[in-house]
């Protein structure tokens, strides 16, 4: 007999701040897209103008008859320097969830996907177990402010192609090339999993928590 998707099955679509934002200066993968030696072949620049543009891409998922719309807050552009936080980008990112809220789209937001603000990049990123914690408070201060319009939160994309990629095969920032450097970073992103957990669960509203993972 045919088979169809179960009751309560949703249909989404996801982006990543920085494959669509343009102008990400301040994170990690900005640098090592214009580092000389770079494998990276073509940096990102402008993008796609998507925050600048966020209103028709909120138009585009909609008109796809979608349940869902993940994408990811840019945590360099919300925490630029440590413990400062920008209110604006923070509101900019609760804007895009209220529209989608008025289109029928649940904002499924991801807390972290490839991208860290160059300040913790200069500290050793996810080589430093501290990046944990730190990763968890900004997580508590985001979530504080869009708890209210979120359907569901990812902590982070596909840690383990961060490690690997970025610590293994060389071609994600930082480009390392280490397999225990690989597997200590493993550790740092699943103690940040389980802090940013507990720092979104703490906060207003009452919705999944979880991780992508690249099978």
């Amino acid at each position: 007999m045919p088979q169809g998707f179960p009751d309560g099955f949703r249909w989404g679509v996801a982006t990543a701040a920085h494959q669509i934002e343009g102008g990400n200066t301040a994170n990690d993968w900005w640098e090592f897209e214009n580092r000389s030696g770079s494998t990276v072949a073509e940096p990102s620049g402008d993008a796609c103008d998507s925050w600048n543009r966020w209103r028709e891409d909120d138009e585009l998922v909609a008109s796809l008859g979608v349940d869902d719309y993940r994408f990811s807050i840019e945590w360099s552009r919300i925490e630029p320097e440590e413990g400062r936080f920008s209110d604006d980008a923070l509101d900019h990112y609760l804007r895009i969830c209220e529209d989608l809220a008025e289109r029928g789209v649940g904002a499924v937001i991801t807390f972290h996907h490839f991208t860290t603000p160059r300040w913790i990049a200069e500290r050793g990123g996810w080589e430093n177990p501290a990046t944990a914690d730190l990763f968890a408070a900004f997580c508590e201060r985001a979530a504080a402010r869009l708890a209210g319009v979120m359907n569901r939160a990812c902590t982070l994309n596909e840690p383990n192609i961060v490690a690997t990629i970025g610590y293994l095969t060389g071609d994600f920032p930082p480009g390392g090339r280490d397999a225990g450097l690989r597997r200590a970073v493993n550790d740092v992103f699943i103690d940040a999993h389980a802090k940013a957990t507990d720092a979104i669960k703490s906060g207003p509203g009452d919705f999944p928590v979880g991780l992508c993972l690249a099978m």
